[in-house]
């Protein structure tokens, strides 16, 4: 799983490039008046008409794309497994509540001899 986040992330970035690329290739509605005095767009690879069909079904198809690919990055960034705030959480250690068997009570008098080595 670890390698489809960059995966997805770069067929995000080249398809936002193609789009963008395509839709500055694109002839605007304006375009079409100078088409009809001669300004040979009709002599072009796709026709007269042919090349506005052909860029415009490609960006769509491209923008479908970006917006799936947009998706699943979301979706991927959500389920990544939370972590810890910091290194040191998961350094620290819980104290026990009840003193471990080897180490003796303490004595009622309140004299502090066994707390001498031995």
């Amino acid at each position: 799983m670890s390698y489809m986040y960059p995966l997805v992330l770069t067929i995000h970035i080249l398809v936002g490039v193609s789009v963008i690329g395509l839709v500055l290739l694109q002839h605007g509605k304006g375009a079409d008046m100078g088409a009809a005095f001669g300004s040979g767009s009709s002599g072009s690879l796709f026709g007269a008409s042919g090349s506005a069909n052909f860029m415009s079904r490609t960006t769509g198809i491209l923008a479908a794309v970006f917006f799936m690919t947009s998706l699943g990055l979301a979706y991927m960034a959500n389920a990544k497994p939370a972590v810890s705030g910091s290194v040191m959480d998961a350094a620290v250690q819980q104290v026990p509540a009840t003193a471990p068997a080897d180490v003796p009570a303490p004595a009622k008098d309140g004299s502090k001899a066994q707390d001498i080595p031995k």
